[in-house]
Formats: structure tokens, sequence, C-alpha cells
């Protein structure tokens, strides 16, 4: 076994499994998907590790792979079937959306920087993932042009209701992300029903809060 699969190996066993994420086609793609492949090259030897890991590069502003058994717990909440249509807002290098590509039916990613963007395609090419669309969108515009979707993913934290977004779940779809709107930050489930969007906080989650999301700066008189 390579340097890199056992490294997958043990993240599986020591961070995912451990963070009671029991659904195994999540186990399998994370066994399966080389997180190396998204790392610049300097920091692959961080890539296995239980850390929010930067991949912007240098001068750029920082972007985020965010913790693998964060991102696992929030795939298994959304409950993607194979036949979903997924939504990752943020991808930064594209590892969330290769994840969900091993199990989801079709898959649209964007990215706010464009330079980020281009390397997610280049891998999710590499890795022959036919499943995967990646586009150049500010996180909270999603991609009305492929919407609606069964499932949106936010690949880090928002400080406000992404309320654009809600607007591309279908009836019966599901959002989940780090919800940072108060203390503690929550993941969090948004459901679509009946034209109404409910929300359950699922457990106390931290994430780098993804650009365009941030709360907005309160005025000081």
């Amino acid at each position: 076994m390579s340097g890199f699969s056992t490294a997958r190996q043990y993240m599986v066993d020591g961070q995912v499994r451990p963070s009671d994420v029991t659904d195994d086609r999540i186990l399998e793609a994370m066994l399966t998907v080389p997180r190396e492949l998204f790392v610049p090259a300097d920091k692959q030897a961080l890539a296995y590790l239980d850390l929010d890991l930067d991949v912007a590069g240098g001068g750029t502003a920082k972007r985020y792979l965010i913790k693998p058994a964060l991102l696992a717990r929030m795939l298994q909440a959304a409950e993607i079937k194979r036949t979903d249509r997924v939504l990752v807002v943020g991808v930064a290098t594209g590892y969330a959306a290769a994840v969900v590509a091993a199990f989801a039916g079709e898959v649209s990613a964007t990215e706010s920087d464009p330079a980020l963007a281009a390397k997610a395609g280049a891998a999710l090419t590499q890795l022959g993932l036919h499943n995967v669309t990646v586009k150049t969108a500010a996180a909270a515009d999603g991609d009305s042009a492929a919407a609606p979707f069964d499932v949106i993913i936010l690949n880090g934290a928002t400080e406000i209701l992404p309320t654009g977004l809600y607007g591309q779940l279908k009836e019966g779809g599901r959002l989940v992300g780090v919800f940072a709107l108060r203390a503690p930050p929550r993941a969090t489930l948004v459901t679509h029903s009946h034209a109404d969007f409910g929300h359950r906080e699922l457990f106390d989650a931290s994430a780098p809060v993804l650009p365009g999301l941030e709360r907005l700066p309160a005025f000081v008189f």
C-alpha cells in the first residue's frame, strides 16, 4: 500500500468513522478519491490531516478544503441518492465534488476564484469523472442555470442566511452547511417543503467562511 493510500485509510479509520459516519458509500469514496491531487504539491504531506487545509496559491485569498470528517458528516446528513442532482458551493480545488460524484447522479460545483475553479476542473478530469461540472460563480449565486437541485452542500461556513441558494432547491430538497449566524456555529440541515424552509441544527462545527457569505459589518456611530 502506497503512502497516500495508507494515509487515506488512517483518515477514514481515525477521523471519519469515529465521527459516526456509517454510510458505506461515503466511506468508500473517501478511501478512493486521492485527496492529495487537490492539494498544492508543497502541502501534500498535510492532505489527510484533521484540519481545514488552505489550498489557495500565494498572493490569493485563503481557500480551504474543509476537515474530512466534517465533510463526511454533512454528506451523510444530506442523504444523497444515486439519482440526485447536487450542487457543491465554494468547491475550491474540487475535492468535495469528487467525493460526491462517487455516489450522486450529477454534480455541479461553483468556485468564486477562477484559478481554483480551473484547478478543480483539471483534477476532476484527471480522475475521469464525467458527471461533474465546475463553474466560476460567487457562493451566494449558486448555479441558477442548472437549478433546481436535490441537494446543495456548502463547502464551508456561512454567516448569513443563504436565501438565494434556498430558491435553487427542489421541493423536498436539502441544503447542508455550517451556519455561523451566532455562536457556536452549527452544521445545519435546511429542507424545502411546501414553499417553506425548515432548519434543523445537527451538531457544533467550525469551518472557514466562504467568500461572499460573510456577515456585513455593522455600522458604528
